[in-house]
């Protein structure tokens, strides 16, 4: 007891994001969110198999999109700043992670 709970997945950094980023990612969540709900409903309803698999396709986009959006921020900012701060080591960590998106 008293320990603290991590996320497994998260490596414990933070990033202090502009109210204006933050707004436009979770608008673009927000929308996945939606289209996530409205593919449910159609398996709910029986809909056919093709109309439900043109939503997905459209609800994977919308997320591709926001990951475009966010690793521009990530680059624009946080990979910026460590750089520039002679922290080189972020540059092996964007490699990494975008080996790892690419799979």
């Amino acid at each position: 007891m008293g320990e603290e709970m991590t996320c497994p997945h998260c490596s414990g950094r933070h990033k202090k994001r502009s109210e204006d980023e933050r707004k436009k990612l979770i608008t673009r969540l927000k929308k996945v969110e939606g289209q996530i709900r409205g593919i449910e409903k159609m398996v709910e309803e029986d809909a056919y198999c093709p109309d439900i698999l043109m939503q997905v396709a459209a609800a994977t986009s919308a997320l591709n999109s926001f990951s475009k959006v966010l690793l521009s921020c990530h680059i624009k900012s946080c990979v910026k700043h460590d750089i520039q701060n002679g922290n080189d080591e972020t540059i092996d960590e964007l490699c990494e992670l975008l080996q790892r998106l690419m799979k």
